[in-house]
């Protein structure tokens, strides 16, 4: 199975975020570098795509919810959209916010 790689605007939106951040305290550099492997981190899901862990503060979804993680910092929270053949990325959330926070409503 080969699924399609799909971000949602919020998560497109929270990589900015996270680009944003570090443009401003580390440098470009440093940013961009944090953000192209965020995005690429999904890639590997085009073929193994449920080899991420079950998202538990998601559990009470109607989709399973499953996420990566990328320097043990940023989990990249997807679900599996059979429907449309693809990774549906809804989230990149940084681990050391308070949990609670990724219910947070798109």
């Amino acid at each position: 199975m080969d699924l399609d790689i799909f971000w949602t605007e919020f998560a497109e939106n929270e990589l900015h975020k996270i680009f944003r951040y570090y443009l401003k305290k580390a440098g470009y550099r440093i940013a961009i570098k944090l953000v192209n492997g965020i995005y690429n981190r999904p890639f590997k899901l085009k073929t193994h795509p449920e080899i991420g862990q079950i998202e538990e503060l998601l559990k009470n979804r109607k989709v399973e919810f499953r996420y990566l993680l990328y320097k043990n910092n940023y989990k990249v929270i997807y679900w599996v959209n059979t429907e449309e053949n693809r990774i549906e990325i809804i989230d990149v959330f940084d681990v050391r916010q308070y949990p609670q926070k990724i219910r947070r409503s798109q």
